[in-house]
């Protein structure tokens, strides 16, 4: 290819198939989490090949990988979208700061646990500003994030989600939301304070699909007691999953965040001895964003409500 020149044009559409490319690591992925063809994909990715004038990507077996011209593109292209991010936020703050609309994207027990306590504090709080929910977990949340589907992800840290590191989003912590073992009434456990979590090595056991964050953290924490639990149900669905647990079909980590929803449900909830099994919830908005008037709002009153809910369960 001919060496780059002075002066080029760049679509920033294609700079986001490229990014998407290399966080799904296949043309086909790419194309299903785009809702592209992977015919769509490669013409995007060949396009910008050309518009850079250096190769972008090179085969591997029967896929493709990321050249290293790509990856010194792809970090020029997160300072791009941040810049582009501050722009908007700076526009956003020219203005009165208090109407718009908000699209917040978050896990399942988030949805459950922390949102509707934080919406309805912004219902008063900025009552001009529309706020709409969409359930994602990593990684599509972030591939919706990227091309502004959302405007805020709330997730959890585990392999999906992005490392502290990357630079295209601007973090806030919210909560480390404790799980907690799930055991129906009259198991042998039942009576216990604190148990070892190896102590059920050999029960059946209900956790969610291996792609979803407790699903991931559920068998993450099993691995790190040191044994692989037997799944014999795979449960999304939270009530679900507590249905099963009442009827003795299997024992189940469930996260605090839904555990009020189970007050009439006849299961016991455990606690394990030592450190308890954890993962850190946290909100993410595109870099440049934070300084958004509105999304500020949003930030800072999910920080408040999951601070409360903290407080709530340490009284």
């Amino acid at each position: 290819m001919e060496q780059v020149s002075n002066t080029f044009n760049v679509d920033l559409r294609r700079l986001t198939v490229l990014r998407e490319l290399q966080r799904r690591g296949s043309l086909a992925r790419t194309a299903e989490a785009l809702h592209l063809t992977p015919s769509a994909v490669s013409q995007q990715i060949a396009a910008l090949a050309r518009e850079m004038g250096v190769p972008l990507t090179e085969r591997e077996g029967r896929g493709v990988r990321l050249t290293a011209q790509a990856r010194v593109l792809l970090t020029h292209a997160d300072v791009i979208a941040a810049q582009l991010e501050r722009a908007r936020a700076d526009l956003a703050a020219y203005g009165e700061g208090g109407r718009g609309s908000v699209t917040v994207g978050c896990f399942s027990s988030g949805i459950l646990g922390l949102l509707p306590r934080a919406m309805n504090a912004l219902a008063d709080r900025l009552p001009q500003v529309r706020i709409d929910v969409v359930e994602a977990e990593p990684p599509d949340i972030f591939t919706a994030l990227d091309s502004g589907q959302v405007d805020l992800a709330v997730a959890v840290d585990f392999a999906a989600a992005p490392p502290h590191t990357d630079r295209r989003y601007h973090r806030l912590d919210l909560l480390t939301d404790v799980l907690d073992l799930a055991v129906p009434a009259g198991h042998r456990l039942a009576g216990r304070d604190r148990f070892d979590l190896r102590e059920l090595s050999a029960e059946p056991w209900i956790i969610g699909a291996a792609r979803s964050c407790c699903g991931a953290v559920a068998r993450s924490v099993c691995a790190a007691a040191g044994f692989t639990p037997d799944i014999r149900h795979a449960v999304n669905d939270w009530g679900a999953l507590a249905a099963l647990v009442e009827a003795g079909q299997g024992v189940a980590l469930i996260p605090r965040l839904v555990q009020p929803l189970y007050t009439h449900r006849r299961l016991v909830l455990l606690t394990t001895e030592g450190a308890p099994p954890s993962r850190n919830v946290f909100a993410a908005v595109r870099t440049g964003a934070e300084g958004d008037p509105v999304l500020g709002a949003v930030r800072e009153q999910l920080r408040l409500s999951a601070a409360e809910l903290v407080s709530r369960r340490a009284g």
